[in-house]
């Protein structure tokens, strides 16, 4: 039984890769989505092992990696560990925009889950309801549109509204969603008022089309020039994407009385290692993808 919770932001800081393990379409190597939405996600496993994996470069003692994720397989002391990762969710995804360089974009759907979650860890938000239609959009900063009241995004045109209510979920979601530094003062801002929210399909459009795809070559060790076929796409989340996931904790289970920890000292070594760190999750790691900044909220 899990005890405490928490809800784990990940902000994007270079292209990630969670990889999806098969390939229907065109791209090789595909970035994990959710079924029903289409939406880039991460799998909790993933996150777990990524967290496993980097918990004393971040700051974490060795000591605990075994009661807090439990033992390696095979090991001949087995038992659970008292720290579950969920999946992350997209919360917003950044997107090119005709004027301020990009913007956050979200839509009503995204939100609605990220507030759901946070809701059932006891985090209140207050959080207005939001509609949007298809082909319109709604938005803070007045300085992105042209023409009167559109939107360019990519090549596409948005008929936006200025909402006032917008105001209060950039500000609350920047604030939860950044670190408290100087180094992310500029991206809290912007956050702050370039968040733009979309209709649920609209953005579902861009979720599915706007990732970024690289092109990578196979070389031939003895000739040093590309092997014939070696050409093959990876899929990427763009940096500047955030999301969303639960953290869960119980006591520790190691089965020895004189080596528990509560759930309450679990989620506070949790959340003492990965709050405000640079974590990297994914593939691709010696190329300098999967940087993703933790930010720990808890009720």
């Amino acid at each position: 039984m899990f005890e405490k919770h928490a809800a784990l932001f990940l902000y994007a800081v270079s292209p990630v890769h969670m990889g999806a393990g098969q390939a229907v379409g065109v791209i090789d190597n595909p970035i994990q989505r959710e079924r029903h939405t289409g939406h880039p996600c991460f799998a909790g496993s993933g996150i777990k092992g990524a967290v496993r994996h980097g918990f004393t470069a971040i700051g974490g003692n060795k000591e605990f990696i075994d009661r807090l994720f439990g033992p390696d397989a095979g090991d001949k002391d087995l038992y659970a560990g008292a720290v579950s990762f969920g999946d992350a969710q997209l919360v917003s995804l950044p997107i090119r925009s005709l004027k301020g360089g990009y913007i956050y974009a979200t839509c009503p759907q995204a939100l609605s889950r990220a507030q759901r979650l946070m809701g059932l860890i006891g985090i209140a938000t207050n959080w207005p309801t939001l509609d949007v239609a298809e082909g319109h959009c709604l938005l803070i900063n007045e300085k992105l549109l042209s023409r009167g009241n559109v939107l360019h995004l990519e090549a596409f045109e948005y008929t936006a509204k200025v909402s006032q209510e917008l105001q209060m979920i950039s500000s609350d979601l920047a604030t939860r969603t950044m670190p408290d530094n100087e180094a992310y003062a500029f991206f809290h801002d912007k956050l702050k008022k370039d968040l733009v929210v979309l209709s649920d399909t609209d953005f579902a459009y861009f979720a599915q089309n706007a990732m970024l795809v690289e092109p990578h070559v196979r070389i031939d060790p003895e000739t040093g020039t590309a092997k014939d076929g070696g050409l093959f796409y990876t899929e990427n989340l763009p940096p500047e994407s955030v999301l969303i996931a639960p953290i869960l904790a119980s006591q520790t289970r190691t089965g020895k009385k004189d080596d528990q920890l509560p759930a309450e000292a679990v989620m506070s070594q949790i959340r003492t290692v990965l709050d405000g760190k640079l974590l990297q999750i994914g593939g691709n790691a010696t190329t300098g993808r999967g940087l993703v900044m933790a930010k720990v909220m808890e009720d």
